[in-house]
């Protein structure tokens, strides 16, 4: 089969069923594929030629046990995990190989994929502009058809801001739903590992795969807590509507005062969204406009937190219990490093993480009262399209902004999902759904209904 790389993971296991193809064809169709062209998008740092399962592509810094975890930095360049991430343990269970690990932002840190120690991935839409990031390489690779699906990691965007740009569907589950165990830490309590795939079907699969408690992380929320707290959407999601879907947009998303989060908004990307939301209301969903007045503080907030935690986890990497040379950090982690440093010094602490901590739960806060009014959360993704490599790279507050949508969902914890929903400037546009804490059902359940009255077939011409 010809586009045997263009089908989908539930398209693929049906496929593989009906003995259509092989499970070697399958891969040798991959790899010939991710030999012809990841040359010019440079989404992997490493290629498994023995995957001979359903392949599917791991973000670096997630650790297989045989294949190098770098999480995309010098300092831990040749590192080889004599284990393998809960998630990949529970993906080799289901008849998944890993065909190769992706390239990132060096140690998660960053939001175009131009912070590896082993160069920049590129968009595949468009070879000079960014994939987004962290997880570029992840997104790349789906994107480009160089896997079935992808495993990346979002921290604050890292997952949903990439997909956005890719014109792929990414997924950060809600916080504890998926174990962390086996995946370099950046920021602890905002980290979560989640799916990139081809459609919303398929990310629905691969949270079933990979969720749920290992008794290695203490966060992971036992099996029993497991369901969506509401199933408002189950109906609309087996008959193809959205009626009795209340859809919250919040008002400061498309706001524009001053030095608020609606500042910056691309009127290309506003468009796109706002017809999806449209689309939404004539699917039957019913419109509420909510409120979140703390997000304008969410971006300050978070690289308060996430600094100070990364100061805290990257402590280990001292050439001594891990790592090589200190040196070897790229400048966005020393920056982070640094940051986060500051915040937790004596005489400051009071002043920056504490303080941060406790807008975090006015942020959280809002969320709820948000979702009383509502079933889903709906807005943009990114505020722009992918922008020029190079563009923001000297101007780090620029390219902190690029997560401004991102950030708030990751600060509260709640799962957050990003369909494509239209292009801008010939570039893709992805759609933020948000939900309730552990109701990642009725996101996805509305996230399907709406991909597939968007119906949006455009791939990138590689």
């Amino acid at each position: 089969m010809s586009d045997i790389t263009s089908l989908t993971l539930t398209q693929t296991i049906a496929a593989l069923d009906e003995k259509k193809f092989s499970e070697e064809e399958l891969n040798n169709a991959y790899l010939e594929r991710i030999k012809k062209l990841d040359p010019k998008l440079n989404a992997f740092l490493e290629i498994n030629e023995k995957s001979n399962k359903i392949p599917a592509a791991i973000k670096s810094l997630i650790s297989t046990r045989g294949l190098k975890t770098s999480s995309a930095s010098k300092i831990i360049e040749n590192y080889n995990p004599p284990f393998n991430a809960t998630v990949i343990g529970r993906l080799l269970d289901k008849g998944v190989s890993v065909i190769g690990k992706t390239n990132q932002d060096e140690f998660a840190m960053g939001s175009s994929g131009e912070n590896s120690a082993f160069g920049s991935t590129k968009n595949p839409w468009d070879l000079i502009k960014v994939p987004g990031g962290s997880s570029s390489g992840s997104v790349a690779a789906v994107a480009a058809d160089l896997a079935v699906f992808a495993l990346g990691t979002d921290t604050g965007g890292s997952i949903r801001q990439p997909a956005s740009l890719c014109g792929v569907v990414g997924f950060k589950p809600s916080y504890g739903r998926v174990s962390r165990y086996g995946a370099i830490s950046m920021a602890s309590s905002l980290d979560q590992i989640g799916p990139i795939g081809k459609s919303v079907e398929d990310v629905r699969l691969i949270l079933e795969w990979i969720q749920g408690p290992d008794g290695f992380d203490s966060n992971c929320q036992p099996s029993s807590h497991l369901r969506g707290a509401t199933r408002v959407a189950a109906d609309a999601h087996l008959g193809g509507g959205l009626n009795g879907v209340k859809v919250g947009v919040p008002k400061e998303y498309f706001a524009v005062p001053a030095g608020r989060q609606g500042e910056g908004l691309d009127s290309g990307v506003e468009k796109v969204v706002k017809d999806a939301i449209k689309e939404m209301e004539e699917l039957g969903a019913e419109i509420v406009e909510i409120s979140l007045p703390n997000t304008q503080y969410a971006v300050a907030v978070y690289y308060i937190i996430m600094a100070s935690e990364v100061s805290s986890n990257l402590a280990r990497f001292d050439g001594i219990r891990f790592g090589g040379d200190r040196s070897l950090f790229g400048a966005e982690p020393k920056r982070r490093i640094m940051l986060g440093t500051f915040a937790l010094s004596t005489g400051y602490y009071d002043d920056y993480y504490n303080k941060a901590a406790k807008v975090r739960t006015l942020i959280k806060k809002d969320f709820e009262k948000a979702f009383e009014k509502c079933d889903v959360i709906v807005g943009p993704v990114s505020p722009t399209v992918a922008w020029k490599l190079g563009e923001k790279i000297s101007d780090p507050l620029t390219m902190y902004l690029s997560d401004v949508y991102t950030i708030p969902a990751s600060l509260a914890g709640i799962p957050g999902l990003s369909v494509p929903a239209g292009f801008s400037e010939g570039m893709p546009v992805g759609v933020q759904i948000l939900g309730k804490y552990m109701d990642e059902e009725t996101i996805l359940n509305v996230g399907e209904v709406l991909e597939k009255a968007l119906d949006i077939k455009e791939k990138p011409k590689l």
